[in-house]
């Protein structure tokens, strides 16, 4: 496996795993999605707007797109917008990831941080430390969660996803 079918395989087990966490929250009471609990984020909600709004940002950055205002300071759709928006975005990145010549995986792009500072990486690098915050969020929403009493979270290990995705065949 090569870095750039390793990063393309981890978008789209991030697209999944984002997936299976909205899909399970959906079946959830709304009033949960905005009950505040001791975490990063103080709620469901905020967890999942936050995930939406870095891969906003990063997806920007990778594209050297004008960066926009940080969603996450600027939303004020409904937790079904969340929902729908996290979820929408997930599919960009992952479109973006998949359609990307292997070539361009170590290209350097340049970018400003939230506080302004310039900086450059290869996007491979990008790419991985945005699937990696997804992933560390997504582990908060069952923390969340579990101290709202849901105790039924799905499973979104990567192992998981490649058992379904890619059955091993001997």
């Amino acid at each position: 496996m090569t870095l750039e079918s390793l990063l393309k395989d981890y978008a789209a087990f991030n697209l999944w795993a984002n997936t299976e966490t909205v899909n399970w929250l959906k079946t959830k009471p709304l009033e949960l999605m905005t009950r505040e609990v001791p975490s990063s984020f103080p709620s469901l909600r905020q967890t999942l707007l936050h995930i939406w709004s870095a891969e906003k940002v990063w997806l920007e950055r990778l594209r050297q797109a004008p960066p926009e205002p940080f969603l996450f300071q600027t939303f004020n759709g409904t937790t079904e917008d969340v929902f729908d928006g996290i979820l929408k975005m997930s599919e960009q990145f992952n479109a973006y990831v998949q359609a990307l010549p292997d070539a361009a995986f170590q290209e350097i792009c340049h970018f400003r941080l939230l506080n302004g500072t310039e900086d450059s990486r290869p996007r491979s690098q990008m790419i991985h430390h945005c699937m990696n915050h997804s992933t560390y969020h997504r582990g908060q929403i069952v923390t969340i969660a579990r101290n709202l009493e849901l105790a039924d979270p799905p499973s979104t290990d990567y192992m998981r996803y490649v058992r379904i995705t890619q059955p091993l065949k001997i």
